[in-house]
């Protein structure tokens, strides 16, 4: 690893401690922000453009160092604002850090992981230009995979920055308005498998396979499909 690569990784390190610091213990958790609630409304009263302005801040740095807590975030922000802001701050924060996290495994990662693993890389590089926005989708959907796996997963491929960014937004939306809804009646939530229910879970992640059998089985059967 080179100089600057190590000198990039030394300031994300230093920025992940600089934030879980900075965010006291107990503050990403559900007893946390409803403990919180009546106080952060207020200042959202009181400063409505500076509180969304530090709340979109903060989700992009939570997304970004892959801290643990923006499904937390996600809640709050349905509790402190109304859907469409909340709904505006946390789909643009989340696309924001997922797509810087994704940059920074793509810098730190990548060169290495496609010289170590060439022939390998050569099979995921091919099926990434032929499926990549339908896989990224998919993954994105389902609930079986992590946030930040995805986005170190996804640094490590060739896709496009662009094409990232709309696939991850687009792939979000559904699971962010459920949670910002969940979070305008916050005090009934005892725990986050309240909001997403099993039935839930797999209605996404057949809708996050969707588009990838639909592709499968127009190229079987229908072989123009593939041009």
């Amino acid at each position: 690893m080179n100089i600057l690569k190590t000198l990039f990784l030394c300031a994300l390190l230093g920025a992940f401690m600089l934030t879980f610091v900075m965010l006291s213990p107990g503050t990403l958790s559900l007893e946390g922000i409803k403990t919180h609630q009546q106080a952060l409304l207020s200042h959202v009263d009181h400063a409505p453009l500076r509180s969304a302005l530090t709340f979109f801040a903060i989700y992009v740095a939570v997304s970004a160092l892959s801290i643990p807590g923006a499904a937390i975030l996600t809640l709050l922000g349905g509790a402190l604002f109304s859907l469409w802001e909340g709904t505006v701050l946390v789909s643009f924060a989340s696309t924001l850090g997922a797509t810087l996290a994704m940059l920074a495994s793509r810098y730190l990662l990548r060169d290495w992981v496609q010289q170590r693993f060439a022939q390998q890389m050569k099979t995921v590089n091919a099926g990434m230009a032929r499926d990549g926005a339908n896989f990224l989708f998919a993954l994105r959907l389902m609930p079986l995979f992590p946030f930040f796996l995805v986005n170190l997963l996804m640094g490590l491929t060739r896709m496009g920055v662009c094409r990232y960014w709309w696939v991850s937004q687009v792939a979000m939306l559904p699971a962010t308005i459920i949670f910002l809804n969940a979070g305008r009646e916050l005090g009934k939530v005892t725990s986050l498998r309240d909001i997403l229910s099993p039935g839930m879970l797999f209605a996404f992640t057949l809708l996050g396979l969707l588009p990838l059998v639909t592709r499968r089985l127009f190229s079987r059967f229908l072989p123009s499909a593939k041009k």
